[in-house]
């Protein structure tokens, strides 16, 4: 019998592509999700777990929880024997974090400590975590990698998530019988090569890759591009990008890796190589994809109240 894992946040980008991956490599996940960012479908269930089902020919349990739901986390746990959890429930815009602190503290760290005592309860000990490279805040030294300190966080989305990291790490330093791995990484793209997934954020996107698309396909106006005196080629911001699919059976790999008891482990983007398409793109370069796809409208600062660079 395939083994059960629990996916919270399961109807998001990464959580849906990584539901793919789990029934391709044979395992059975069960879907919780709140709605906060996904569309819901025909019959209640997130628009993306139908287009899953669809795609691979099966059916997927989904529940609409909220972690904060403690009562109804421990019914779900009850009425199922999950061998581990794959944890990406939770709010995740940073800009949103810096207006809304609180909010952020509440969802976030109460959430993940419901989950963490409900699956102690039940005996459930494997867990993986997507956590964020926003644990290390500014970068003392590049590349970044695993032993570069963390804590300095600069917004409170980070800083929930360098809080999540430790509370699991002092879980599995007091339970040793706990299996824990934490990834980290940064900005993930993309869609599943069947084009029947992907990201489609509701709201205005905080991410550049969907605002790009939307910008290229006449729902907003225009991408402003902010900076231009960086230390490269043209002056725009690099950033790094992992694709999403390639994302999704590095978390798969950490899964595997809990069934050697392998304690607490934190790992950077190198757990998804040799297999990923790890890119860098400027900014601006990302911009003039957008314009290349279709003409946008180009306004000044002064008229929209803000100061990039360029707007594209």
């Amino acid at each position: 019998m395939a083994e059960k894992v629990l996916v919270t946040g399961g109807a998001g980008f990464i959580g849906s592509h990584c539901v793919v991956e789990l029934i391709e490599a044979g395992f059975q996940p069960v879907v919780v999700d709140n709605f906060s960012n996904a569309v819901r479908g025909e019959g209640d269930v997130p628009e993306s777990i139908l287009r899953i089902q669809k795609l691979l020919g099966t059916s997927i349990e989904f529940h609409e929880l909220d972690l904060l739901d403690r009562p109804g986390l421990e019914k779900l746990f009850k009425e199922h024997a999950f061998s581990a959890v794959m944890h990406f429930a939770g709010l995740k815009a940073v800009g949103e974090s810096v207006e809304q602190p609180l909010r952020y503290y509440r969802v976030n760290l109460s959430a993940s400590m419901n989950l963490i005592e409900v699956m102690q309860a039940h005996r459930v000990r494997n867990l993986v975590f997507s956590s964020s490279a926003t644990v290390y805040g500014d970068p003392q030294h590049l590349p970044i990698d695993e032993e570069h300190p963390v804590g300095g966080c600069t917004n409170p989305y980070g800083k929930t998530k360098y809080f999540i990291e430790e509370m699991i790490k002092d879980h599995c330093e007091a339970e040793k019988d706990w299996n824990a791995v934490l990834l980290r990484y940064f900005n993930p793209i993309g869609a599943h090569p069947s084009g029947v997934i992907g990201e489609d954020p509701q709201g205005i996107p905080n991410n550049l890759m969907p605002y790009v698309a939307q910008v290229a396909i006449g729902r907003r106006q225009f991408l402003s591009v902010f900076g231009n005196d960086y230390d490269t080629l043209d002056g725009t911001g690099v950033r790094d990008y992992i694709h999403v699919v390639d994302l999704a059976k590095g978390h798969i790999t950490a899964l595997k890796k809990l069934r050697e008891d392998c304690g607490c482990k934190v790992r950077l983007k190198h757990i998804f190589l040799p297999m990923c398409a790890h890119s860098r793109y400027l900014l601006a370069a990302l911009a003039f994809v957008c314009r290349c796809v279709r003409v946008c409208r180009f306004t000044t600062s002064e008229q929209e109240g803000a100061t990039p660079c360029s707007r594209w």
